[in-house]
């Protein structure tokens, strides 16, 4: 079950590599950093606020093999269309297969495994869970090893970072035709060969992975507990602890996926090094938003999540302040790092968090309610710091701000407790 799920993981993880996309497809279609940006933030929506909703009551109802066959054949497609269609119909054809298809079909691959290893080890869902979620972060990171390391894309990749050096300098971007040099037609067939063999691969790889999944046997001598038996989505929705976690879990991911989206040039604004310098270094710091899901998940086995959570916020909102003033690469890279690790944290925590307060019967819906936090968060930071730097011509200014929220919901964990039938449980 780890193994299929991880690889499943594996191959949806790949949406955070979307950084390595942003100044090729800035530069081929003369789009702002803002039109680039939205579509990573509508596949983050579309996969959390849409896809884990659907796939978490499916998957309740018809177990979680058909959920994750359903959601990988999505994802894949999804990159698949991205790439055949972009260059004749433009951004809203992007945002309709790789943010909507794709993030839809990410979002039902996604909560499948959550739930099936959260069953399979109740006594370990915190490092079970961030295992699987683990995977999810390595996606990214192998992704970002490979497609860079592609002659042909990378050719495209400098060239559009010179094009985006030369206009920043010169005190413009190339937002419009005529704003910068054309790039030639095989630059922008390099690009979309990317998504479609993406596409191919993630079905080749992933299906027969999802078809590893099935759902543990009931053993009719065990004793139901509260946390067995779990809450229904209708009284989790009356609940405020759904709002605290919800609300949690929206604070930890906001600043990690804004960072995500918008690394190669965040870190570029920072140190005024070449974006093409930085984009190999970035894919290998991104193995930390692997490592935190484990890392933090297996502590939150021993010192409890309310504690985990708290400790999480603290460290980015320190990192953050610190990081607005970083302008050498080895203290950017690791402050986004320590951003990383704990961003990844929250979602390796959080499964055993939902489990332990709602309980694992109705795990799916339940779940994927929680994670819609996500989508949300996946929107609107990504986007907001985009258009930030788009106005203002700075990351460095908006840091401080998101710092702040975080200082602020420390204290979320602290006021969240468990719902008292709940106690009995797990």
């Amino acid at each position: 079950m780890l193994m299929g799920g991880s690889i499943v993981m594996l191959i949806i993880g790949t949406l955070y590599s979307w950084a390595i996309f942003t100044q090729p497809l800035l530069v081929l279609f003369h789009w702002n950093l803002t039109t680039t940006t939205l579509a990573f933030g509508i596949a983050n929506f579309s996969l959390a606020a849409v896809g884990a909703v659907l796939g978490g009551f499916w998957q309740d109802q018809v177990g979680s093999r058909k959920v994750a066959l359903a959601g990988v054949s999505l994802w894949g497609l999804g990159n698949l269309l991205a790439g055949l269609g972009t260059p004749t119909f433009g951004a809203w054809w992007l945002y309709a297969t790789y943010g909507v298809i794709g993030g839809i079909g990410a979002g039902m691959a996604y909560i499948a495994p959550l739930a099936l290893v959260s069953k399979w080890f109740p006594d370990k869902r915190g490092l079970a869970g961030g295992l699987v979620t683990g995977s999810f972060a390595l996606g990214a990171f192998v992704y970002n090893q490979l497609i860079p390391r592609l002659s042909d894309f990378h050719a495209v990749a400098v060239h559009a970072a010179g094009i985006v050096a030369t206009a920043a300098g010169s005190g413009g971007m190339p937002l419009a035709p005529g704003a910068a040099p054309a790039m030639a037609a095989s630059e922008t067939d390099a690009v979309m060969q990317v998504f479609i063999t993406s596409g191919l691969a993630f079905l080749l790889v992933g299906l027969p992975a999802a078809w590893l999944f099935r759902d543990p046997p009931r053993d009719p001598r065990h004793t139901a507990t509260a946390a067995d038996v779990g809450y229904p989505p209708s009284k989790v929705l009356a609940m405020p602890q759904f709002y605290l976690l919800w609300l949690q879990l929206f604070a930890n991911a906001i600043a990690g996926l804004s960072i995500i989206s918008n690394a190669v040039p965040l870190i570029a604004d920072l140190t005024k090094l070449s974006p093409a310098s930085i984009a190999p270094l970035f894919g290998t710091v991104s193995v930390f938003n692997a490592l935190g899901r484990f890392l933090w998940g297996g502590l939150s086995d021993r010192i409890g999540c309310n504690k985990t959570f708290a400790a999480m916020f603290a460290v980015q909102a320190v990192t953050l302040a610190l990081l607005s003033h970083a302008h050498g690469l080895t203290e950017a890279l690791a402050g986004i790092s320590i951003v990383l690790l704990c961003c990844g944290g929250g979602f390796g925590t959080m499964p055993s968090y939902n489990a332990q307060y709602f309980g694992t019967r109705y795990m799916g819906l339940n779940y994927g309610l929680v994670l819609s936090a996500w989508g949300f968060a996946g929107l609107i930071g990504p986007t907001l710091l985009a258009r930030a730097r788009d106005l203002s011509g700075s990351y460095a200014e908006t840091l401080p701000t998101v710092a702040v929220a975080l200082l602020v919901s420390v204290v979320l964990p602290f006021v969240t407790r468990k719902p008292v039938a709940a106690r009995i449980g797990h």
